[in-house]
């Protein structure tokens, strides 16, 4: 997601020259809903309200206007196969996966400029833990389902490198400063134009060094983002982490995230406007969604699908 429409001063990386080292390091104690299958589906488009011209293609980051990496119709198949014969590998029944939750530990890497600029709190950091584990026990709606991840602080260090705080040489400084194995959620908290940026589970195979999720440091509860301040872009990019698509995935089509019981959108919500229904599909857009692209205030839910994909993906790739 682009900050420049929506913060109120504009986010400008400093140009002070990269100044490399770890300041502090602390560690911590250690911590069913059917998805679609793609192969039998012909996908119908619908009619659908145009969208994307006021930045919200671009919401939560990416230079291609999304905050993880193009996924392709062939390659979601791809990937839905694959997932499956991992799962058949390990032994594990799909229905049993996806309701086996799981413990994550979190490593928050702060990247601060030269000056110092971008610290973020141990307590604010404990804050955006806390974020995540009420979002993603379903604690937040009545009507919001409990996915059964429960995250834990496992570590938190601090660099001072302007470079590493702008996000340039992203790839790396992640291979430098990630901790833990497959199932270890890493957090960078940077300073770019964006809200933040995620990796999938089925990359880490060949990209585990730099798997996580890059997260603007003024998002974290307590920061500046103007309506993406309660810590809640972390909890959108960690459901990328653990495979959930965007609610608007693939545009108002009967594939669209590949979750069944998320309505179809055309393009991504900005704001909270009630009522709002982009696609001719059943269905209002899901604006309280998690994987939509709403303000923060107006988040309250994964789904038992989500649930599902999230957990199932977790037990194959994590």
């Amino acid at each position: 997601m682009t900050l420049s429409h929506r913060l109120p001063a504009a986010l400008l990386a400093l140009a002070t020259p990269a100044l490399a080292g770890v300041l502090v390091g602390t560690a911590l104690a250690a911590p069913a809903s059917a998805q679609v299958p793609l192969d039998t589906l012909t996908p119908r488009v619908a009619e659908c309200v145009e969208g994307g011209h006021d930045g919200t293609e671009a919401a939560r980051g990416g230079p291609r206007g999304t905050d993880h990496r193009e996924v392709t119709r062939r390659e979601q198949r791809r990937i839905e196969r694959d997932m499956a014969r991992r799962l058949e590998a390990r032994g594990t029944r799909p229905a049993t996966a996806a309701r086996a939750g799981g413990t994550v530990p979190v490593y928050v890497h702060v990247m601060r400029d030269s000056a110092g600029g971008g610290d973020v709190s141990d307590s604010r950091i404990q804050q955006q833990v806390d974020v995540l584990n009420r979002s993603f026990a379903g604690q937040k709606s009545a009507s919001a389902t409990d996915t059964g991840f429960r995250f834990t602080l496992a570590g938190i260090d601090r660099y001072s490198n302007t470079s590493w705080h702008q996000d340039k040489q992203s790839s790396t400084y992640r291979r430098q400063t990630r901790q833990g194995g497959a199932d270890a959620l890493n957090i960078w908290l940077v300073d770019f134009a964006y809200l933040g940026v995620a990796t999938f589970p089925w990359d880490y195979a060949r990209n585990g060094a730099i798997d996580g999720i890059r997260v603007n440091y003024t998002t974290v509860p307590g920061g500046s983002a103007t309506n993406y301040a309660a810590g809640e872009t972390t909890t959108h990019e960690a459901g990328h982490w653990l495979g959930l698509y965007h609610t608007f995935q693939g545009g108002c089509t009967s594939s669209n995230d590949l979750v069944a019981d998320t309505p179809a959108q055309s393009s991504s919500t900005t704001g909270c406007p009630a009522g709002r229904d982009s696609c001719s599909l059943p269905g209002l857009d899901p604006i309280h969604n998690f994987m939509d692209y709403s303000y923060d205030d107006c988040y309250l839910e994964f789904t038992p699908g989500q649930s599902s994909r999230a957990n199932q993906a977790f037990a194959a790739y994590r």
